[in-house]
């Protein structure tokens, strides 16, 4: 494993907001997670932060990649062993070169394999745990376990892995013959057509209340375009907050409770984040 001591954690987050880590520890073999867990504590595993919000200032907590965890192994026809670290997109990149289909609704979603598991992402009515198999993880007792798919509680941007806190180390995949390529490129083409790309930001913020879109009730309530400080509700899709460049965690916290205070009132509806925000040495 690698430590680095007093690591600014900025570009770690793809809001590019972010204070200084008491350590940050790089995975190497995954063995060393019962070492790291042992050692210290007030441990955040960090993906590729591409929906974590991070806190300003020094921060009393001890950041873990897995980042260099990121091998993709074939066991059998169709099934595909992935390493948690991997960028999620290679894996896209390799399922078009073996024709192996399942995932495509998914293409452009920024993040690890390890992070879209751990929260069941998805996007267009699928979700990654359409195509799992079985999940390695590291679970409260410090033991590394194989679950099957039907051994683990999840739903809609939740599952029973984020819940208990369990690192995920790799995720067994079956999938089908015919990657759809066309499908691909029209979801990468709708994502830069509707989403504001360009800016830093953490993808989708509010999770969807049942029945309805958060862009659709942000949009309607006038907050499009809302801006405070550096941080602002993006006219391009109103579920996305972007940094202009001078955001602050301050900014960005103002932004979020104003959203959810004005759709409470107007509408009755508790908006609940699908980002993770992380307040010094606390998840909230």
């Amino acid at each position: 494993m690698r430590i680095l001591e007093n690591h600014s954690m900025k570009n770690h987050s793809n809001m590019k907001v972010g204070g200084v880590a008491k350590r940050f520890i790089v995975v190497e073999n995954k063995e060393e997670l019962k070492d790291i867990f042992e050692k210290y504590r007030n441990i955040f595993l960090i993906g590729n932060g591409t929906n974590t919000l991070i806190d300003e200032g020094d921060l009393d907590i001890t950041f873990v990649s897995l980042k260099e965890l990121n091998k993709i192994e074939e066991l059998g026809e169709g099934i595909v062993r992935v390493e948690a670290g991997l960028d999620f997109n290679k894996l896209i990149a390799f399922m078009n070169r073996n024709n192996y289909s399942g995932l495509e609704n998914l293409a452009g979603i920024p993040g690890s394999v390890g992070g879209l598991v751990y929260m069941n992402g998805g996007a267009y009515g699928s979700e990654i745990f359409d195509c799992i198999k079985e999940v390695e993880i590291f679970d409260e007792n410090h033991q590394i376990r194989t679950l099957k798919k039907e051994d683990i509680k999840f739903s809609y941007r939740s599952t029973e892995i984020q819940d208990k806190k369990w690192v995920i180390i790799s995720a067994t995949f079956e999938f089908k013959r015919g990657f759809d390529l066309q499908k691909v490129i029209d979801i990468q083409a709708l994502r830069e057509s509707k989403q504001p790309l360009d800016k830093p930001n953490l993808g989708s913020t509010f999770k969807n209340p049942e029945g309805d879109f958060s862009a659709r009730l942000i949009s309607e309530a006038g907050l499009k375009g809302t801006r405070v400080g550096g941080a602002e509700i993006s006219s391009k899709h109103p579920n996305f907050i972007v940094n202009h460049g001078d955001a602050t965690f301050e900014d960005i916290s103002k932004i979020l409770t104003l959203v959810k205070e004005k759709i409470k009132k107007l509408y009755n509806i508790q908006l609940e984040e699908e980002i993770i925000i992380l307040k010094n040495n606390r998840v909230l």
